[in-house]
């Protein structure tokens, strides 16, 4: 098959999908994603748990591991900010910590009390990187995938799940992805569309929806890292503003938690 031909088969089905449901507007985006996204959390958790419960005995020991090796010469003159780096920007590109987007989706929340719902946007750098990568992380590497493949990043993901599933394991990975990426697109529509409301107003921001419809195409026949190193540049520009901003209004925020927290105690 040619490649090329399959990722322009796979750019078509993905935008008429993704069409069908952002030009449906704010509510259908809602909805399909609040359906979409705990039906893969739960599913990949579940997954993850089971390749780690067969490889129970091993866990103390790479979990140390990880630590250990960290802090080792070898890593330090090896380039630990490089890794940092790296970390950084895999981290953010899968929590979307401090680069202002998860910010539009709790705005859009209806609460009386926006520090509530402050704290329970916290949650989710918490439950993305300290647990799902954590279990991620310790289920490539108790199945020893990393020193048998050349595989990388959600590839080696996919060799970890068929090493400890076989036969199964890259097609529930697979879904649980297409399911990811899927409820990603829709997010980041309302993200853009929001960002353009303000820009030029909201009786145009729909004209966003065609311009990122058509990038969706462009993105499929990409070739992966130049989107990769895109993305990459891309949320750290995003991060400057968003961090600054933090850094001003800080005391505001502040001055809100305090009073959110008295009012509770009375």
């Amino acid at each position: 098959t040619n490649p090329m031909m399959f990722n322009a088969i796979i750019a078509v089905v993905i935008t008429a999908l993704v069409a069908g449901v952002i030009l449906g507007g704010l509510k259908r985006v809602a909805y399909v994603t609040s359906r979409l996204v705990p039906i893969m959390a739960i599913s990949y958790f579940l997954m993850t748990l089971a390749v780690l419960f067969n490889h129970l005995p091993e866990i103390p020991a790479i979990f140390s591991s990880i630590f250990v090796q960290a802090f080792k010469a070898e890593a330090i003159s090896g380039g630990i900010l490089g890794v940092i780096i790296i970390g950084v920007s895999r981290g953010v590109f899968s929590n979307e910590a401090g680069i202002g987007t998860a910010p539009m989706a709790h705005g859009a929340a209806k609460t009386d009390e926006p520090i509530r719902e402050g704290l329970v946007a916290m949650l989710g750098p918490a439950i993305d990187t300290l647990i799902v990568c954590t279990l991620t992380a310790l289920a490539i590497l108790v199945t020893g995938v990393w020193e048998t493949t050349s595989d990388n990043g959600v590839t080696l993901t996919a060799s970890a799940f068929n090493n400890a599933m076989p036969g199964i394991g890259n097609y529930l990975l697979m879904i649980c992805v297409v399911i990811f990426s899927v409820s990603s697109l829709f997010s980041y529509s309302y993200y853009g569309s929001k960002c353009m409301s303000f820009l030029i107003g909201a009786d145009k921001k729909h004209y966003y929806n065609y311009i990122y419809i058509i990038s969706i195409i462009l993105a499929v026949l990409t070739p992966f890292s130049m989107m990769l190193n895109l993305i990459d540049g891309v949320f750290a520009l995003m991060a400057i503003p968003t961090m600054t901003a933090t850094i001003i209004l800080a005391p505001r925020v502040t001055k809100e938690i305090k009073s959110y927290f008295k009012r509770i105690k009375d």
